[in-house]
């Protein structure tokens, strides 16, 4: 997941916004949102290589969504598939409190990671740079391959259109989010950050969407959580740019 624009509280009528995008080789193999077989409350798409997931949430309201950190001088050797700590998280009954304390003792066994977890009425916010827990003060957030809330183009660019639409709507069209995290057009070059990968690549991967020939947006996921606990998950899946298509799934948490 390179891409999560959220909002906590601030709204009328929805305890939860979430509009993301899981960027990845096309080559990883993926299976999309399901309720998985071993873990049948929870909703998630899936990594079949690492077997966990970049955004998930369960039955009884349990929430976690992850995306990486920008670094490609990383040493990835002997690193645990960072997938697993959502599938852990979900798939367990620890506070998230008490998780993310857990959590710190095996920090430095995966490559760097930006974690929210937790429920529609309170999430946590976990990267293993600086191993603090933060609790997400309510309204709109973003997160990409940085910190929470650092000001690249696109998460700038996510946060401002979702508080634009949800500040003027009391019932949200998930259509209008999936419109947000297609926008593809690139920043200016004096606004891109500079993470390593070169300026050509920085203006590929500064879009909201991102195509490149091996690597790019492979799902959007809407996620709506109102006040009455009723939960939308749609995920929207493609393949080098191209509409696959949808799943639904519309549930009460419990």
């Amino acid at each position: 997941m390179c891409l999560i624009n959220f909002q906590v509280g601030a709204h009328p009528n929805y305890k939860l916004i979430v509009a993301a995008n899981r960027d990845e080789f096309y080559g990883r193999p993926t299976a999309s949102a399901h309720f998985w077989k071993d873990e049948p409350k929870l909703l998630a798409g899936r990594d079949l290589k690492g077997m966990g997931t970049w955004l998930g949430v369960t039955k009884e309201g349990r929430f976690a969504a992850l995306t990486n950190i920008r670094d490609p001088e990383e040493d990835m050797l002997d690193k645990k598939s960072r997938g697993e700590i959502l599938r852990n998280y979900l798939t367990g009954e620890m506070r998230p409190e008490l998780f993310l304390e857990d959590l710190k003792k095996e920090k430095d066994q995966y490559a760097g990671f930006n974690l929210l977890v937790g429920s529609p009425e309170k999430l946590f916010y976990f990267n293993n740079r600086k191993a603090q827990t933060e609790t997400i003060k309510e309204g709109v957030h973003g997160l990409s391959n940085h910190y929470l809330n650092t000001p690249w183009p696109k998460v700038v660019k996510g946060k401002d259109m979702l508080k634009e639409y949800t500040t003027a709507h009391e019932k949200l069209e998930p259509e209008v989010l999936f419109e947000i995290l297609a926008n593809s057009e690139e920043a200016p070059d004096e606004s891109l950050p500079q993470t390593g990968v070169g300026i050509d690549f920085e203006r590929k991967l500064s879009p909201l969407f991102i195509q490149t020939p091996d690597y790019g947006t492979r799902a959007s996921t809407v996620l709506l959580v109102d006040i009455k606990n009723n939960v939308t998950f749609i995920e929207r899946t493609y393949n080098q740019g191209e509409l696959v298509g949808d799943e639904k799934f519309t549930f009460k948490i419990k």
